[in-house]
Protein backbone atom coordinates (compact mmCIF):
# COMPACT_ATOMS: atom_id res chain seq x y z
CA UNK A 1 0.00 0.00 0.00
CA UNK A 2 2.87 2.31 0.78
CA UNK A 3 4.30 1.92 -2.76
CA UNK A 4 0.90 2.71 -4.26
CA UNK A 5 0.80 5.86 -2.15
CA UNK A 6 4.18 6.95 -3.48
CA UNK A 7 3.08 6.34 -7.09
CA UNK A 8 -0.10 8.32 -6.51
CA UNK A 9 2.00 11.18 -5.08
CA UNK A 10 4.29 11.19 -8.12
CA UNK A 11 1.43 11.09 -10.63
CA UNK A 12 -0.25 13.97 -8.83
CA UNK A 13 2.97 16.00 -8.93
CA UNK A 14 3.47 15.29 -12.64
CA UNK A 15 -0.09 16.45 -13.33
CA UNK A 16 0.58 19.65 -11.40
CA UNK A 17 3.72 20.27 -13.45
CA UNK A 18 1.75 19.78 -16.67
CA UNK A 19 -0.94 22.22 -15.51
CA UNK A 20 1.70 24.81 -14.64
CA UNK A 21 3.48 24.41 -17.98
CA UNK A 22 0.17 25.00 -19.76
CA UNK A 23 -0.34 28.10 -17.63
CA UNK A 24 3.19 29.24 -18.49
CA UNK A 25 2.50 28.84 -22.22
CA UNK A 26 -0.73 30.84 -21.94
CA UNK A 27 1.10 33.63 -20.13
CA UNK A 28 3.89 33.53 -22.72
CA UNK A 29 1.26 33.95 -25.46
CA UNK A 30 -0.33 36.93 -23.68
CA UNK A 31 3.13 38.49 -23.31
CA UNK A 32 3.58 38.17 -27.10
CA UNK A 33 0.22 39.87 -27.67
CA UNK A 34 1.04 42.73 -25.30
CA UNK A 35 4.46 43.17 -26.92
CA UNK A 36 2.91 43.34 -30.40
CA UNK A 37 0.32 45.85 -29.23
CA UNK A 38 2.99 48.00 -27.59
CA UNK A 39 5.30 47.81 -30.60
CA UNK A 40 2.57 48.86 -33.01
CA UNK A 41 1.85 51.85 -30.78
CA UNK A 42 5.59 52.68 -30.68
CA UNK A 43 5.65 52.88 -34.47
CA UNK A 44 3.36 55.90 -34.19
CA UNK A 45 5.15 57.52 -31.27
CA UNK A 46 7.80 56.24 -28.82
CA UNK A 47 6.49 58.35 -25.94
CA UNK A 48 3.21 58.91 -24.12
CA UNK A 49 1.02 57.45 -21.38
CA UNK A 50 -0.45 54.83 -23.72
CA UNK A 51 3.01 53.55 -24.63
CA UNK A 52 4.08 53.50 -20.99
CA UNK A 53 0.98 51.50 -20.05
CA UNK A 54 1.40 48.96 -22.87
CA UNK A 55 5.07 48.45 -22.04
CA UNK A 56 4.18 47.99 -18.36
CA UNK A 57 1.62 45.36 -19.40
CA UNK A 58 4.29 43.49 -21.36
CA UNK A 59 6.53 43.58 -18.29
CA UNK A 60 3.66 42.45 -16.05
CA UNK A 61 3.04 39.26 -18.00
CA UNK A 62 6.77 38.63 -18.51
CA UNK A 63 7.14 38.75 -14.71
CA UNK A 64 4.14 36.47 -14.27
CA UNK A 65 5.76 33.92 -16.60
CA UNK A 66 8.94 34.13 -14.49
CA UNK A 67 6.92 33.42 -11.36
CA UNK A 68 5.25 30.38 -12.94
CA UNK A 69 8.63 29.07 -14.11
CA UNK A 70 9.97 29.31 -10.56
CA UNK A 71 6.88 27.50 -9.27
CA UNK A 72 7.48 24.72 -11.81
CA UNK A 73 11.12 24.50 -10.74
CA UNK A 74 10.17 24.22 -7.07
CA UNK A 75 7.59 21.53 -7.80
CA UNK A 76 9.85 19.48 -10.05
CA UNK A 77 12.65 19.40 -7.52
CA UNK A 78 10.27 18.03 -4.90
CA UNK A 79 10.26 14.56 -6.53
CA UNK A 80 7.81 15.46 -9.27
CA UNK A 81 9.96 14.16 -12.12
CA UNK A 82 13.03 11.99 -12.61
CA UNK A 83 16.34 13.96 -12.70
CA UNK A 84 16.84 13.77 -16.49
CA UNK A 85 13.35 15.13 -17.15
CA UNK A 86 13.88 17.92 -14.63
CA UNK A 87 16.98 19.14 -16.44
CA UNK A 88 15.36 18.96 -19.86
CA UNK A 89 12.20 20.80 -18.83
CA UNK A 90 13.94 23.50 -16.80
CA UNK A 91 16.51 24.06 -19.55
CA UNK A 92 13.68 24.39 -22.06
CA UNK A 93 11.70 26.85 -19.94
CA UNK A 94 14.78 28.97 -19.29
CA UNK A 95 15.45 29.03 -23.03
CA UNK A 96 11.87 30.10 -23.79
CA UNK A 97 12.08 32.70 -21.04
CA UNK A 98 14.78 34.57 -22.96
CA UNK A 99 12.24 35.55 -25.63
CA UNK A 100 10.07 37.86 -23.45
CA UNK A 101 13.30 39.51 -22.29
CA UNK A 102 14.02 40.41 -25.92
CA UNK A 103 10.45 41.77 -26.20
CA UNK A 104 11.17 44.08 -23.28
CA UNK A 105 14.60 45.11 -24.56
CA UNK A 106 13.11 46.16 -27.91
CA UNK A 107 10.37 48.23 -26.27
CA UNK A 108 12.72 49.84 -23.74
CA UNK A 109 15.18 50.78 -26.49
CA UNK A 110 12.44 52.60 -28.40
CA UNK A 111 11.04 54.21 -25.26
CA UNK A 112 14.24 55.35 -23.54
CA UNK A 113 16.00 56.49 -26.72
CA UNK A 114 12.77 57.93 -28.17
CA UNK A 115 13.46 56.16 -31.44
CA UNK A 116 11.33 57.08 -34.44
CA UNK A 117 11.53 54.37 -37.09
CA UNK A 118 11.72 56.07 -40.51
CA UNK A 119 8.91 55.36 -42.97
CA UNK A 120 11.16 53.56 -45.46
CA UNK A 121 11.95 50.91 -42.85
CA UNK A 122 8.47 50.39 -41.38
CA UNK A 123 7.18 47.76 -43.88
CA UNK A 124 10.28 45.60 -43.36
CA UNK A 125 10.19 46.07 -39.58
CA UNK A 126 6.53 45.01 -39.48
CA UNK A 127 7.33 41.90 -41.51
CA UNK A 128 10.31 41.08 -39.29
CA UNK A 129 8.08 41.33 -36.21
CA UNK A 130 5.30 39.30 -37.83
CA UNK A 131 7.60 36.41 -38.71
CA UNK A 132 9.29 36.57 -35.31
CA UNK A 133 5.94 36.30 -33.50
CA UNK A 134 4.96 33.42 -35.77
CA UNK A 135 8.13 31.60 -34.68
CA UNK A 136 7.12 32.08 -31.04
CA UNK A 137 3.63 30.74 -31.74
CA UNK A 138 5.16 27.67 -33.37
CA UNK A 139 7.35 27.18 -30.28
CA UNK A 140 4.17 26.95 -28.20
CA UNK A 141 2.79 24.33 -30.59
CA UNK A 142 6.04 22.39 -30.29
CA UNK A 143 5.95 22.36 -26.49
CA UNK A 144 2.30 21.28 -26.56
CA UNK A 145 3.15 18.44 -28.94
CA UNK A 146 6.06 17.44 -26.70
CA UNK A 147 3.85 17.31 -23.61
CA UNK A 148 1.15 15.35 -25.41
CA UNK A 149 3.75 13.07 -27.04
CA UNK A 150 2.46 13.89 -30.50
CA UNK A 151 4.27 13.93 -33.84
CA UNK A 152 5.04 17.04 -35.85
CA UNK A 153 7.79 18.59 -33.75
CA UNK A 154 10.44 18.18 -36.45
CA UNK A 155 8.16 19.64 -39.13
CA UNK A 156 7.53 22.68 -36.92
CA UNK A 157 11.28 23.00 -36.38
CA UNK A 158 11.84 23.15 -40.14
CA UNK A 159 9.22 25.90 -40.48
CA UNK A 160 10.82 27.90 -37.67
CA UNK A 161 14.24 27.43 -39.27
CA UNK A 162 12.89 28.75 -42.59
CA UNK A 163 11.27 31.70 -40.84
CA UNK A 164 14.47 32.49 -38.97
CA UNK A 165 16.34 32.56 -42.31
CA UNK A 166 13.74 35.01 -43.66
CA UNK A 167 14.30 37.20 -40.59
CA UNK A 168 18.06 37.17 -41.23
CA UNK A 169 17.34 38.33 -44.78
CA UNK A 170 15.12 41.17 -43.56
CA UNK A 171 17.78 42.23 -41.05
CA UNK A 172 20.45 42.47 -43.76
CA UNK A 173 18.08 44.28 -46.11
CA UNK A 174 17.07 46.84 -43.49
CA UNK A 175 20.61 47.50 -42.33
CA UNK A 176 21.70 48.04 -45.95
CA UNK A 177 18.81 50.47 -46.54
CA UNK A 178 19.61 52.19 -43.28
CA UNK A 179 23.26 52.88 -44.10
CA UNK A 180 22.41 53.87 -47.66
CA UNK A 181 20.09 56.56 -46.30
CA UNK A 182 20.82 60.20 -45.39
CA UNK A 183 19.94 59.74 -41.72
CA UNK A 184 22.18 61.05 -38.97
CA UNK A 185 25.08 58.58 -38.43
CA UNK A 186 24.33 58.24 -34.71
CA UNK A 187 20.66 57.50 -35.44
CA UNK A 188 21.77 54.85 -37.93
CA UNK A 189 23.72 53.08 -35.18
CA UNK A 190 20.75 53.28 -32.80
CA UNK A 191 18.38 51.83 -35.39
CA UNK A 192 20.86 49.13 -36.36
CA UNK A 193 21.02 48.05 -32.71
CA UNK A 194 17.22 47.96 -32.60
CA UNK A 195 17.00 45.85 -35.77
CA UNK A 196 19.53 43.37 -34.40
CA UNK A 197 17.62 43.15 -31.12
CA UNK A 198 14.37 42.42 -32.96
CA UNK A 199 16.23 39.76 -34.94
CA UNK A 200 17.26 38.12 -31.66
CA UNK A 201 13.64 37.06 -31.14
CA UNK A 202 13.57 34.65 -34.09
CA UNK A 203 17.14 33.54 -33.35
CA UNK A 204 16.11 32.52 -29.83
CA UNK A 205 12.92 30.88 -31.09
CA UNK A 206 15.08 28.78 -33.40
CA UNK A 207 17.30 27.73 -30.49
CA UNK A 208 14.22 26.81 -28.45
CA UNK A 209 12.89 24.79 -31.38
CA UNK A 210 16.09 22.77 -31.70
CA UNK A 211 16.14 22.10 -27.96
CA UNK A 212 12.56 20.80 -28.12
CA UNK A 213 13.48 18.52 -31.01
CA UNK A 214 16.44 17.10 -29.07
CA UNK A 215 14.23 16.38 -26.03
CA UNK A 216 11.72 14.68 -28.31
CA UNK A 217 14.41 12.48 -29.88
CA UNK A 218 15.82 11.54 -26.46
CA UNK A 219 12.40 10.32 -25.38
CA UNK A 220 12.27 7.95 -28.35
CA UNK A 221 15.57 6.26 -27.45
Amino acid sequence: MKSLGILSFLFKKEHQVEVLINEYLKTFTVTQEKFLEAFQACLKSPRGETIDFLISQTHKFESKADDIREEIKSLMYSKALIPDSRGDIMGLLESIDQIPHFFEHVLYMIQTQELHIPNFLIPDVKELIRISIECCELNVKQVTALMQQKDGIRALMKTIDTNESHCDHFERTMITKLFDSDLDPFLKLQLKELIVEIGNISDQADRVSRRINIISMKRRL
